[in-house]
C-alpha cells in the first residue's frame, strides 16, 4: 500500500460512469467512463478498462486506457501498452511503452519557478520496449 500523498483515496470502477468535474488531491484511480475536467495537485491513474474523454491537469499521470483529450503534468505522463491516447500532452518527463497508440503533439518543458514563465529545458522522453 502507498503512503502519504500518494495513497488511493478515490476508485472509479469498471461499471462506473461520471460526467462533470473532478477535482481532488492525493492520488484516484479511474477503470470506467469519465468525460469532463480533471484538475488535481496528485496522481491520476487511468486503467485498461478507463474511457476518458477529458482536459487532464495533474502532477502525475499513468494511462494504460483510452483517453481523449489535451493533458498536462507538473512531473511525470507515463502511457502502458495498451494505452490509446488522443491529444496533445505536456510534462518534463514523458514515458511512452511498446505497443501504445499516441496521436497528438508532445511538449516537454519545464516551469520556471522564479517567475512562472515556461521555458524549453533537457527533459526526457522514454519509448520503452516491451
Amino acid at each position: 500500500m502507498r503512503k502519504g500523498k500518494d495513497q488511493i483515496k478515490a476508485f472509479l470502477g469498471k461499471d462506473t460512469e461520471f460526467n462533470g468535474r473532478l477535482v481532488f488531491s492525493g492520488a484516484i484511480r479511474i477503470d470506467g467512463k469519465f468525460k469532463g475536467e480533471i484538475l488535481t495537485d496528485g496522481t491520476l491513474i487511468i486503467g485498461e478498462t478507463a474511457n476518458l474523454e477529458a482536459e487532464i491537469r495533474a502532477s502525475h499521470v499513468i494511462i494504460s486506457g483510452h483517453v481523449k483529450g489535451d493533458m498536462s503534468a507538473k512531473n511525470k505522463i507515463e502511457i502502458h501498452s495498451p494505452g490509446r491516447v488522443y491529444g496533445n500532452i505536456q510534462a518534463p518527463i514523458i514515458t511512452i511503452a511498446d505497443g501504445v497508440l499516441f496521436e497528438g503533439n508532445c511538449h516537454m518543458n519545464k516551469n520556471n519557478s522564479k517567475d512562472g514563465n515556461k521555458e524549453r529545458q533537457d527533459s526526457k522522453l522514454a519509448v520503452l520496449p516491451k
